[in-house]
């Protein structure tokens, strides 16, 4: 993970400026999924950094500590040995970035991750997921009850009410209790691009999660109507690139819901390339919130490395 982001004082006459311009982003957008073109051994090199860029999620009402197990062990093996053996790459300690659940279940990930001699992170989802209804005294001691079980990382929701309604100062004041009940942990703030209206507002919303010391900005919850798009993406990421022109401070981005297919996650990285370079190609400064575009992309690693696709039985599904 990348040092913590500091934050900065509320910048109001900043965020007051911002206007976005839609038809600029959606032409921006229709372009970005035809780009990547690489094939063969250049494709699976992508796909492995892709998986290296995963937070392995499960935020299902029948968690259990057993399928909380195999999510874990999933993610410190994510791709078969003898396939990753034909790749010589069985030596490079592949693993996802982390592992997603919810707070209820961090002890149950940390104990297992533990017992397998694993330094995989562990992040929560924390602050009423997914809707951030519930009253701030609530929202803060889920997020320092997460902290305590041993989560390293924290996805919290904002205030989207704050956001519709122009309240930055408010939701800066928010965030930045968040971020003080995060202690050590990083802290994923999620947007919920879906029910913020507007790409102006989506921009300002990034600005004031970033200003309040956010070190990722996410896109969704995955339980809103629309999720991770590529116009959202873009105005997240151009904020992500004027804070770090304006301030120093590099912040991650982690687009989230409905990324389900290998491609899909070769075009995110392209997108992170083209918009903000190489750097932000690594799970310290990029994630993907998917839980199942693993299993895709095991898929067609097996295809690469034996020339046929699996039956789905065939693979260890996380």
């Amino acid at each position: 993970m990348s040092a913590r982001n500091p934050g900065i004082p509320l910048d109001l006459e900043w965020v007051s400026k911002v206007r976005v311009n839609t038809q600029a982003v959606l032409k921006r957008a229709q372009q970005i999924p035809g780009r990547n073109k690489n094939k063969k051994q250049w494709q699976a090199a992508w796909l492995l950094r892709a998986v290296t860029c995963i937070d392995l999620t499960t935020l299902a009402g029948d968690d259990t500590p057993g399928n909380v197990h195999r999510l874990c062990m999933k993610a410190s093996q994510p791709v078969r040995a003898d396939l990753l053996q034909s790749m010589d790459m069985h030596d490079k300690g592949l693993t996802t970035a982390a592992v997603c659940v919810y707070p209820s279940r961090v002890a149950d990930a940390v104990k297992t991750l533990k017992a397998a001699n694993s330094r995989l992170p562990v992040a929560s989802v924390a602050t009423g997921f997914p809707a951030g209804q519930t009253p701030l005294k609530t929202r803060l001691e889920e997020v320092r009850l997460a902290v305590q079980d041993g989560a390293a990382e924290i996805d919290i929701v904002i205030n989207r009410t704050l956001a519709l309604t122009g309240q930055w100062e408010a939701m800066y004041a928010e965030i930045c209790q968040f971020r003080e009940a995060c202690g050590e942990a990083h802290m994923k703030s999620i947007l919920a691009v879906g029910e913020l209206g507007t790409f102006t507002n989506v921009y300002k919303a990034s600005l004031v999660a970033m200003m309040a010391g956010s070190d990722f900005i996410k896109t969704s919850t995955g339980k809103e109507p629309v999720n991770a798009t590529y116009p959202v993406a873009i105005v997240m990421v151009r904020a992500i690139r004027d804070y770090f022109l304006r301030t120093g401070h590099k912040v991650g981005f982690k687009p989230a819901g409905g990324i389900r297919t290998a491609k899909e996650s070769l075009v995110w990285l392209t997108l992170m390339k083209e918009e903000l370079g190489d750097e932000w190609l690594r799970p310290h400064l990029f994630r993907l919130g998917a839980s199942s575009l693993l299993a895709d992309i095991e898929r067609q690693i097996y295809h690469y490395v034996t020339g046929h696709y699996a039956a789905y039985h065939e693979m260890p599904m996380a």
